[in-house]
């Protein structure tokens, strides 16, 4: 049985960059040491650095309580707000937002001030996207699918700059801008889906076409290995989402000829080589 690991599969440079500077500030500093929300969405990872010591701080009544210590930013990024809290109670920042969602931070406030409308696409409850919108104004729209761009109180008049969600599905981006073209909109779109994420997409696709069996790791609220598994579903309709080694049913691959491997973009290596082993094992 052929087993085959995507290349892109497993940490992007955003995430590997805010998992370095965690552990570095665990190396170095010589106070406690906090996140602003899960550095990545990755449990295991999460709970690795709690067992060394590093705490998860959750709300915003927390940040506005503590005294002391040094606060990670999250690689989801954050609203301009919390920096304000954190500057206001003098706890030193380390700033571990991707540098991709950081450009769309500044794009959204540009255009802001520019007098557009910023219209974000994806999912409002993602905390990468309330990030983006906390530099973005009190009328920024989230939409993520058609029918939300029928109900939306835009005028005609108006000019809109439109966004993505780093992890975003390119084609479904790609066809939503398209419904706003038609209504005849004054727009400006800046695909800000990650290139890393593009790529990925494209190659788990071409993976789960040629396979007889699919298996997309990462972990639950990882947006961006939702979307694997959904782009990968239409492909191989057996198709399986795991978190870790632990969830993989050798079972799965029984009487198959190929098996295809892909990862979200905040799964340790570690885990993908396990899954990997066990595959070949079967």
């Amino acid at each position: 049985m052929e087993v085959i690991v995507a290349k892109t599969a497993g940490f992007c440079f955003g995430v590997r960059r805010a998992v370095e500077q965690v552990y570095e500030q665990i190396q170095q500093a010589k106070e406690p040491v906090f996140t602003y929300g899960p550095i990545i969405h990755n449990q295991e990872v999460v709970r690795d650095l709690e067992e060394k010591g590093v705490r998860v701080l959750n709300t915003r009544e927390e940040l506005q309580n503590l005294k002391e210590g040094i606060v990670i930013i999250r690689s989801h990024g954050v609203g301009r707000e919390v920096y304000d809290i954190l500057e206001r109670n003098g706890i030193p920042i380390i700033d571990a937002t991707c540098p991709f969602v950081k450009k769309i931070h500044r794009i959204v406030r540009e255009q802001e001030e520019k007098g557009r409308r910023i219209i974000i696409v994806g999912d409002p409850v993602h905390p990468e996207v309330q990030g983006i919108r906390g530099w973005a104004g009190a009328e920024t729209f989230v939409i993520q699918d058609a029918s939300q761009i029928e109900n939306l109180p835009v005028k005609p008049e108006e000019q809109l700059c439109i966004v993505a969600q780093t992890t975003f599905n390119y084609n479904k981006f790609k066809d939503l801008v398209e419904k706003f073209e038609k209504k005849g909109y004054d727009i400006l779109v800046l695909n800000t889906i990650c290139s890393a994420t593009q790529e990925r997409q494209v190659e788990a696709s071409r993976i789960a076409s040629m396979v007889d069996v699919m298996i997309v790791i990462g972990d639950k609220k990882s947006s961006n290995s939702q979307k694997l598994y959904e782009i990968c579903q239409k492909k191989c309709k057996n198709t399986y989402f795991i978190q870790t080694v632990g969830d993989f049913n050798p079972e799965c691959m029984n009487s198959v000829r190929n098996v295809g491997i892909t990862a979200g973009a905040s799964t340790p290596k570690q885990i993908i080589e396990e899954v990997h082993a066990n595959a070949r094992a079967k």
